[in-house]
């Protein structure tokens, strides 16, 4: 997890070096949309999973008794 965090300050200290600035702010804004989207597919999924998970553990009890 470490190195992926280094590569992510390596890569977005190398934008911030960068000359073209409107690239910057569309580059930003895309990693800003990427990651809202990414947070809310990650509570979608994980609701889903959690529910998976219920109902084997329901299926599996039920099996044992």
């Amino acid at each position: 997890m470490r190195l992926v965090m280094l590569r992510l300050v390596v890569q977005l200290q190398c934008l911030l070096k960068w000359e073209e600035g409107q690239d910057l702010v569309e580059y930003a804004l895309v990693m800003a949309l990427v990651a809202f989207g990414s947070a809310s597919g990650m509570k979608v999924l994980a609701s889903a999973i959690n529910n998976e998970f219920t109902t084997i553990s329901s299926v599996l009890y039920s099996a044992m008794s």
